[in-house]
């Protein structure tokens, strides 16, 4: 098809640019289209070169190097000429000269075709085309039976959108068209500026340079675009309050009818209470009237025989008889008297007033239920980390509310929701499930989501407060394995703050730290913040060799290996008393069970525990030499039993019975350094084992490891003593850095 109007384009020699673009359909595609192929120009430039330049084509040449892939059509050129029927110079249109197009590829009005072909008379059924004179065959359905011209009714459409668009001109050069450099966001007139604007020049490459009018249509389509957008966020938002209206709705639907349950529920008991007090009164009023109704039965007897009686008494003559009735009478005249006084009284009454059960029921329906709302706005409310997350200890979000003013709520009850799962699960085909997670209302407007994250990854919370996701909604995270030091204490020498060969500590029921600081022969006292408080020295810890230390329920408990003595001091280092046993070799750790007062005292040399009571008379002892194998530590569980550790722990009954192992793969590999239990049941042992120094959280009862500590960026080195703080926290004596360490562990 192309190349065919080409050729004919050679043939017929155009004249005009416009005929050009009447007889070849790619001018016109190349004045459509934005991205033009290199056939396209090529077609268009031969047209440009074969007829002259025309002032369509002076200004497309002379702007080529300026224009960005447009092409400015003159209306009046174009409409003349190519929409325009070449035979009686009418318009084409939709209806009498509706455009048709003939086998020779040329374009006449209906009007024209169908007064041509009537006045054919040689060529019955044909005639000839009025440009070219190629003859033409009438179809079957007659001329208006001709296919229409397809490209000029596309054409027309395109005109007729064009007629409503405003190109823009130049004030002063009524007939040039103004310009738009986009990169400078200047309006101009190319002959006004003399081809400059900005300092360019008309065949700058660097400027974008696209007519005004172009410019105007792409802003409007930008304004257009942006209001589309924002008539769809405004939808979107349209549409959040109607659910959100429906929602309201169904609450209030739901709080009704938990109103009337509830009153339902209140007033049945009422109806109850009301129908037992009516049977009390029915029944003490059926009490009262039986008996008063038995009393009227035996009066009316009495009555009817004496009646009965004195019947025929005014016909008695016998004297005998008479007096005999006569003292008869008597008699029974007592009995009536005494018959005339009720059995029963008529008295029943109902009171209120017999306790204060009334103002207590009225006080109580007066305080009974509460309506609660809330002013939150879930999309202003945000979350953080409360600290970092470690893997199997427990982590906490905190969500701070907050109302439609951006002022803090400081109250609770807001329905927060949570869902943790790892991050990788939301690419991954299966979907991990769900993390537990506890919500904890802290009733001051914020919330903590509690949780422990399983491994090391990257996890996603997801919050949502009245089923409404919250700001930077969902919260990523990572999860470490390492556990780092909370806070460190000390460094070596024998001032306040420092420690030399630190081997021991222990914690009193007031959080009090004491630390046993044997190179400078002193026990050191720190708060729960590890803050300094005293020194506390003593007779039993001289000798720089002390090595255990242990909470008694009058003070402190020490064991001085070098002189086998147990010292039991008060807090302020006064000596209570001091015991020694003839069996011992080398006594080096001691713990106190405070329930039954025994002091347990573990010795190497004998490779046994020995059991003390607190006046310190041996009651026995737990092991022998093949029973452990350089004891380190021993601590006594939440119900009395004795925990022993050297290079695996074991667990003992109150009374020195083997009840179970822990951790028996570490039997021979490395060794223990101390050891506490918790209230719940959790072990807490410092080991080392081919250099790598940890803490374990084991559980008794099972053995299970339920965490470890590394302490990846503050090593431990020869970790020895440990204790329990509360809130899951522990303080570790880390020896080989004369220093001590508090962790969370739980």
């Amino acid at each position: 098809m192309q190349a065919r109007t080409c050729a004919a384009v050679k043939r017929e020699s155009l004249r005009s640019a416009a005929d050009a673009v009447r007889c070849c359909p790619c001018l016109y595609l190349f004045g459509k289209m934005r991205q033009k192929s290199n056939e396209f120009r090529q077609c268009f430039c031969y047209h440009l070169k074969g007829v002259g330049t025309t002032r369509l084509g002076e200004r497309m040449v002379s702007m080529s190097s300026m224009l960005v892939e447009t092409v400015s059509i003159n209306y009046e050129d174009f409409n003349e000429s190519f929409l325009t029927c070449g035979t009686c110079l009418c318009v084409y249109d939709g209806g009498e000269h509706t455009p048709k197009l003939l086998p020779c590829s040329h374009t006449v009005c209906l009007h024209c075709l169908t007064r041509i072909a009537a006045s054919q008379t040689r060529e019955t059924g044909a005639f000839r085309c009025p440009i070219c004179r190629e003859l033409i065959t009438i179809p079957r359905g007659g001329v208006p039976a001709l296919p229409p011209s397809f490209l000029v009714n596309q054409l027309l459409d395109l005109m007729s959108r064009q007629r409503r668009e405003v190109i823009p001109k130049c004030s002063v050069h009524i007939n040039q068209e103004l310009l738009f450099c986009e990169t400078c966001d200047t309006v101009f007139c190319t002959v006004c500026t003399g081809g400059n604007h900005a300092g360019t020049s008309p065949g700058c490459t660097e400027h974008t340079i696209i007519p005004f009018s172009i410019a105007i249509k792409r802003m409007s389509e930008i304004l257009l675009y942006k209001a589309n957008e924002c008539i769809s966020k405004l939808t979107q938002a349209q549409d959040s309050v109607s659910t959100e209206l429906q929602r309201l709705e169904a609450s209030t639907e739901k709080c009704l009818n938990a109103v009337d349950t509830e009153f339902a529920e209140i007033i049945s008991k009422i109806e109850r209470r009301r129908s037992e007090l009516q049977a009390a009164v029915t029944a003490a009023a059926r009490d009262k009237k039986h008996v008063l109704e038995e009393q009227h039965a035996l009066i009316e007897a009495e009555k009817n025989k004496v009646q009965g009686e004195c019947e025929g008494l005014q016909y008695q003559v016998e004297v005998r008889n008479i007096t005999q009735r006569i003292g008869s009478l008597s008699d029974q005249l007592d009995a009536a008297s005494a018959l005339s006084e009720p059995k029963e009284n008529a008295f029943i009454t109902f009171e209120f007033n017999h306790n204060n059960a009334l103002s207590q029921l009225e006080e109580a329906l007066n305080n009974l239920g509460r309506v609660r709302s809330s002013t939150t706005l879930p999309g202003l409310c945000r979350a953080r980390l409360k600290d970092p997350a470690i893997v199997k200890l427990q982590a906490a979000v905190i969500v701070e509310t907050v109302d439609y003013h951006g002022h803090p709520r400081n109250v609770g009850g807001d329905l927060i929701t949570a869902e943790l799962t790892l991050a990788d699960s939301i690419h991954s085909e299966n979907q991990s499930s769900s993390i537990e997670t506890e919500i904890l209302d802290l009733e001051n407007g914020t919330y903590e989501v509690l949780f422990r994250p399983p491994s090391a990854s990257r996890y996603i919370l997801k919050l949502s407060v009245f089923e409404r996701p919250i700001k930077d909604y969902p919260l990523f995270f990572d999860a470490t394995e390492h556990n780092e030091p909370i806070k460190i204490y000390g460094r070596r020498g024998n001032g306040k703050d420092e420690f030399h060969q630190p081997v021991a500590v222990a914690v009193d029921d007031d959080g009090m730290i004491y630390i046993l600081d044997t190179g400078n022969s002193r026990i050191k006292v720190l708060n729960y913040d590890l803050e300094f408080q005293r020194h506390i020295t003593n007779e039993g810890l001289e000798g720089r060799s002390c090595t255990g230390i242990g909470i008694s329920q009058q003070g402190i408990v020490v064991v001085n290996w070098r002189t086998r003595k147990i010292t039991e001091m008060s807090s302020l280092g006064d000596t209570i008393k001091s015991f020694s046993h003839n069996a011992f070799q080398e006594p080096i750790d001691v713990a106190v069970d405070r329930s039954y007062g025994h002091i347990l005292v573990a010795d190497n040399g004998q490779s046994c525990v020995f059991v003390f009571d607190s006046d310190g008379k041996i009651l026995f002892q737990v092991g022998k030499r093949s029973t452990f194998k350089l004891i380190t530590s021993v601590t006594v569980g939440p119900n009395g039993e004795i925990i022993v550790a050297d290079s695996r722990i074991q667990v003992f009954s109150a009374k020195g019975d083997f009840s179970e192992e822990i951790y028996s793969e570490g039997k021979g590999k490395g060794t223990y350094g101390g050891l506490a239990v918790d209230a719940e049941g959790r072990i807490l042992g410092t080991r080392t084992d081919k250099g790598r120094s940890i803490i374990q959280v084991l559980k008794l009862g099972g053995g299970n490891i339920l965490t470890e500590i590394d302490s990846h960026s503050s090593k431990l080195r020869r970790p020895s003593g440990i204790a329990v703080l509360p809130d899951n926290h522990l303080v570790v004596v880390d020896l080989g850095n004369d220093c001590i360490k508090k962790y969370r562990y739980w």
